[in-house]
């Protein structure tokens, strides 16, 4: 079921499989990506129990072997629609049968969208209703629509970083010779990195321990167009490599993908986040539509 919230500036379809932003349109333009699966069938999934992927497809939890795809499931179940309004709407999934299949942990994932202006708040609330520690990852996945250049190419586009350091720390998951890897990345005054086709051939830019606190896109004349602010300690920047697909993906998230050979137990995972019986984790991130 999808519904649409709306205020003065801003028009939102969010789709209750996933509980998933489909559309924002402003100024009569769509300002999010429509999910070619040419290109990436998503639009702007919400990534739990997992973000990335797991070692080899699968993860270990009390004691046993679970399969997991990338980015868990919450994505592809319906959620719940609790309450909503003409501009605010909330959902809810709890955990079941299904879940816990692959899953072995109790939860209730809530997610509240919010339009204020031209920026719209996206909250989560992670609920461990189980007996036992809840191990698990969040995080966004939203695609923004890039306008292409004459060669259909991402070149002329740029991401700027809301971020006090000149040289952010990069890592590197798809380094053939060392899984764990870093890089540098020097930012010039402007904290911005020009764009073109090859940006991504190595897969995310992925930046972890709070590098920045904000992060947008700037089109070929350098308007910013779409800036998300978050307190989110890791941050992934990405389009698919070698598509020349029209937009970029800026994605704050509380928990990562394995480094390959990873065989730890889910609450050994890097970047995992923990909550003890009766505990819940609250956060939210804004998306300013320019």
């Amino acid at each position: 079921m999808r519904i649409v919230l709306k205020n003065e500036i801003l028009e939102v379809s969010i789709e209750s499989k996933g509980a998933e932003i489909k559309s924002v349109v402003k100024d009569g333009k769509e300002r999010m990506w429509h999910g070619d699966p040419k290109f990436w069938g998503r639009t702007s999934p919400v990534l739990f129990p997992f973000v990335g992927s797991v070692a080899e497809g699968k993860y270990r939890a009390k004691g046993q072997e679970f399969p997991m795809g990338q980015h868990g499931f919450a994505r592809d179940m319906e959620h719940e629609l609790v309450e909503s309004s003409a501009d605010f709407a909330h959902y809810r999934l709890v955990s079941n049968e299904e879940t816990r299949a692959k899953y072995p942990f109790d939860f209730c994932l809530e997610i509240t969208y919010k339009l204020v202006g031209n920026e719209i708040t996206i909250g989560w609330k992670v609920t461990n209703t189980g007996s036992e520690t809840l191990h698990y990852a969040i995080g966004a996945h939203p695609a923004f629509n890039c306008e292409l250049d004459e060669n259909g190419t991402l070149k002329g586009n740029s991401v700027v970083f809301d971020t006090d350091k000149d040289v952010l720390t990069v890592r590197k998951f798809h380094d053939p010779l060392a899984a764990k890897a870093t890089c540098e990345l020097p930012l010039p005054a402007d904290k911005s990195i020009a764009v073109d086709e090859h940006t991504f051939d190595n897969g995310a830019i992925i930046l972890e321990n709070s590098q920045a606190k904000g992060v947008g896109i700037k089109d070929a004349s350098g308007k910013l167009f779409i800036k998300l602010t978050f307190d989110a300690p890791l941050l992934g920047v990405w389009s698919p490599s070698g598509k020349n697909a029209p937009f970029i993906c800026l994605e704050p998230w509380y928990g990562r993908a394995d480094a390959e050979g990873f065989t730890g137990d889910i609450s050994e995972r890097e970047f995992e986040q923990h909550l003890e019986p009766g505990e819940a984790f609250t956060t939210e991130y804004k998306a300013i539509y320019y």
